[in-house]
C-alpha cells in the first residue's frame, strides 16, 4: 500500500510540540512536513527559527497544501474550534487534547462522518501506550468485558513518591509541579478530571457507548492524607488512582474513577513513576496488560507521530462497537468496597450511608470505616462533603 506525503499545520509549540519536532526530524521513513506552526504568544524565544510560526489560525486553516492539522494546545474551546473547523475544511486531524475531545465527543464524531475525515487522538489516553488504536482493531468484538488502570502520570508520580519515600502528599506535589508532571493549578490532574475525561474516551471505543463526561463519577487524590498512608503502610499496599469501566451480565456499563488500594499480587502494584498501565479483560482470553510512560515530551509525541503514520495510509477510527445496547448503569446498582474516612464527630452520618462495616478505627479527630457502600451515596457523601471526607476503593463488588 503506498503512503500520501503529508504537510503539517501545527498549532502549539510547548513542551509535546517540540517533542513532535524532534521526532519527526529523527523520522525520515514517515514522509511528513511541518509546513507552518501557529503559536500564541509573540517575541517569545523559541529553539527553532522565527520563519517557521504564524500567529494568525487562518494561515493554516486556509492554506490548501497543509493536508493534516495537529492540535497541541492547552485551551479546549480554542481547540474545539481550531479542529472543528479544519474537519470542515476536509484536513485530517490529530490531537491530544482530552478535555475536549471528551466534552465534545458526539459532535466530533459526526464531523468525522459528514466530512469524511480523519481525526485520531491515540496521544489524548495514556500517552506512549497504543491503547485506543488496540479496542479499535484487536478488542474489535463484543467480548471485552472490562478495562481499567491507571492513565494519569501526574498523579502516579505523586502517590509513588507518598508511598515509597513517605513524604507528605503536599510536599510530593511541589516535588510534580517542579520537574513539570504537574501544572501551577494540579486540579485536572489531582482533583481526577483528566482521568474522567480519558475514561469517558475508553468507554466509547472500549464499549461504543458515549456519554458525558459529568456522567462519570470521579473521586481525586487531593484529599488524601496520613490516616490512609499509614493504613496502605500497615498492610503493604499502594495507593493509586485507577480509571474503571465494567460490563454487567445485563449489558450494563459501570465506569468511574477513584483512588485505590493495590495488593502486591496485582499487575498495577509495578507501575510507579508517571508510568501509566492498562489492564483489560476478555471472555475467553483472560488479561491483557499494557504499561508506558504516560507524560513528557517524546513519549506523548511518539504518540502523535504513530497517528500521523497512520493518516499516511489514510486510517480512520470506525467505531465498531457504537450503537450496541449497552447503556450506562445507574449509580444505585454500583457497589463499592473501600476505606471511608471521616471526622469523628460526623461518624455517625457516615455509618448510615455505608451498606455494611467491616472494619472501624478512630483517634480524637479522625477515623474510618471499611466496608460497602453504593456509588450512590458515595456520589452524595462527595457533594454534601462534612469534615474531615475521603473514599479509596479496595475492591468493586
Amino acid at each position: 500500500m503506498s503512503r500520501k506525503k503529508i504537510n503539517i499545520g501545527l498549532f502549539g509549540f510547548g513542551c509535546v510540540g517540540q517533542g513532535l519536532y524532534d521526532v519527526l526530524s529523527k523520522t525520515p521513513g514517515l514522509k511528513a512536513n511541518i509546513q507552518r506552526i501557529c503559536v500564541k504568544t509573540k517575541g517569545k524565544t523559541r529553539s527553532i527559527a522565527e520563519h517557521h510560526f504564524t500567529f494568525d489560525a487562518q494561515d493554516i486553516l486556509n492554506d490548501p497544501a497543509i493536508n493534516v492539522v495537529v492540535e497541541l494546545i492547552d485551551d479546549a474551546d480554542a481547540a474545539f474550534q481550531l479542529v472543528s473547523e479544519a474537519l470542515r475544511k476536509r484536513k485530517a486531524v490529530v490531537s491530544a487534547n482530552k478535555k475536549m475531545i471528551a466534552e465534545h465527543f458526539q459532535e466530533l464524531l459526526t464531523l468525522q462522518e459528514t466530512y469524511q475525515t480523519p481525526f485520531l487522538y491515540e496521544a489524548a489516553v495514556c500517552a506512549s501506550i497504543p491503547i485506543i488504536r488496540n479496542l479499535e482493531e484487536y478488542y474489535d468484538n463484543d467480548l471485552l468485558e472490562s478495562i481499567s488502570g491507571i492513565v494519569n502520570g501526574s498523579t502516579n508520580y505523586i502517590l509513588t513518591k507518598t508511598g515509597s519515600e513517605e513524604i507528605s502528599y503536599q510536599d510530593a506535589l511541589k516535588e510534580a509541579q517542579a520537574k513539570g508532571y504537574a501544572e501551577s493549578n494540579p486540579e485536572l490532574d489531582t482533583g481526577g478530571y483528566d482521568a474522567k475525561y480519558k475514561l469517558q474516551i475508553l468507554v466509547a471505543h472500549a464499549f461504543g457507548l458515549i456519554v458525558k463526561p459529568e456522567a462519570l463519577y470521579h473521586h481525586g487524590i487531593n484529599e488524601l492524607g496520613p490516616l490512609e498512608l499509614n493504613y496502605a503502610k500497615e498492610k503493604k499496599l499502594k495507593v493509586k488512582l485507577t480509571a474503571n469501566a465494567f460490563r454487567n451480565q445485563s449489558g450494563k456499563i459501570s465506569a468511574f474513577v477513584v483512588p485505590q488500594f493495590i495488593r502486591p499480587e496485582e499487575k498495577l502494584y509495578q507501575v510507579d513513576d508517571v508510568y501509566n498501565a492498562v489492564v483489560t479483560k476478555t471472555a475467553f482470553a483472560d488479561t491483557q496488560f499494557f504499561s508506558g510512560k504516560g507524560a513528557g515530551a517524546h513519549p506523548t509525541a511518539s504518540a502523535v507521530l504513530s497517528d500521523l503514520s497512520a493518516i499516511t495510509y489514510d486510517y480512520r477510527y470506525e467505531y465498531k462497537k457504537r450503537g450496541s445496547n449497552d447503556s450506562l448503569e445507574q449509580d444505585q446498582a454500583i457497589k463499592l468496597r473501600g476505606l471511608l474516612r471521616f471526622s469523628v464527630q460526623d461518624a455517625s452520618y457516615y455509618a448510615r450511608h455505608l451498606n455494611t462495616i467491616e472494619e472501624s478505627y478512630a483517634n480524637q479527630e479522625e477515623g474510618y470505616f471499611t466496608g460497602e457502600i453504593g456509588l450512590n451515596n458515595l456520589r452524595k457523601l462527595q457533594q454534601e462533603r462534612k469534615g474531615n471526607f475521603n473514599f479509596i476503593l479496595l475492591s468493586k463488588n
